[in-house]
């Protein structure tokens, strides 16, 4: 299979910076719909003796907020966790409950908690975040230069940056919640972002010693062709875990899964279509060294 992928770059580039571009417009219009980790809000956890669906659970949240975040817990999902945007009294907040503890009859000691928190912690894990990937990118950048040249690691961090703001920028677009999972799914999707794009890189440096003859375009093109059934394989292999995962898992999982999906689809469209066309550029697309002879 033989690939094009320099000669059609500015199309690519041109999908990425279209994305990113309506994600800040819909920033600057709308910003982001921030989860309860980063607004605060209120916090009840109810026994509820025996497991019950969300759907069931919802009929009754649904009368105060239909944006509440529920989830299970304990060892057989007997107890319900949940998370609304809104400061709910003490009063509120067990007048809430009273309507769960007539429905289903529990008992006053079935309120296992119910707190208010603020939107400090957001805080404090948005600032983590942002140090943690600030500190990955500077390692990863300095582990690439070792093991290939520098133009490849500021081509990998390159390729990092545009899948975090990608992601950021379809939930920006779709209105998606922002929330902890999100932050960890960014995480994990700088991981496996890099992994994909280092198998190619490796595939550019081996084809460079043996290709004295060939112009940096289709030394790169050869390359990815390469590997691009094996990137895919991998993607789609690992996608089929975690769309299952969201079809199938509690909300508190879904939650993870689907910035996961997105993160997965990008890293691998960067890895193929955004990283290798970065060093290429950044090596002035000249050929190699029997033209500078």
């Amino acid at each position: 299979m033989k690939l094009k992928i320099i000669e059609k770059r500015n199309i690519f580039f041109a999908i990425s910076g279209l994305i990113i571009l309506i994600g800040l417009i819909v920033f600057f219009a709308k910003g982001f719909n921030k989860g309860i980790d980063f607004t605060g809000g209120t916090m009840i956890q109810i026994d509820m003796k025996d497991e019950v669906s969300v759907s069931e659970v919802r009929e009754i949240t649904d009368q105060l907020d239909k944006d509440a975040h529920i989830i299970h817990a304990g060892d057989l999902n007997h107890e319900i966790i949940i998370k609304s945007k809104m400061d709910l009294s003490n009063d509120e907040r067990l007048e809430f409950f009273s309507k769960f503890k007539e429905k289903y009859n529990l008992e006053d000691k079935d309120l296992i908690q119910s707190t208010q928190f603020g939107a400090k912690i957001g805080s404090e894990i948005q600032r983590n975040a942002v140090l943690s990937i600030i500190f990955a990118t500077i390692l990863m950048l300095i582990y690439i230069t070792f093991r290939f040249e520098f133009k490849f690691g500021v081509s990998a961090v390159i390729a990092l940056v545009h899948d975090v703001l990608i992601a950021l920028s379809i939930y920006l677009i779709l209105q998606l919640s922002l929330d902890s999972s999100f932050i960890a799914a960014i995480l994990t999707i700088v991981g496996y972002s890099i992994n994909d794009t280092i198998v190619v890189f490796d595939r550019i440096r081996e084809n460079k010693k043996t290709a004295k003859r060939k112009e940096y375009a289709e030394l790169i093109n050869h390359s990815i062709s390469q590997t691009v059934v094996r990137s895919i394989n991998t993607s789609v292999t690992t996608l089929v875990t975690i769309v299952c995962l969201y079809l199938f898992g509690v909300e508190a999982v879904k939650n993870f899964a689907l910035p996961l999906i997105v993160g997965v689809i990008v890293g691998t469209y960067s890895s193929i279509f955004i990283a290798s066309p970065v060093w290429y550029l950044m090596s002035n697309s000249k050929k190699l060294s029997h033209k500078r002879a």
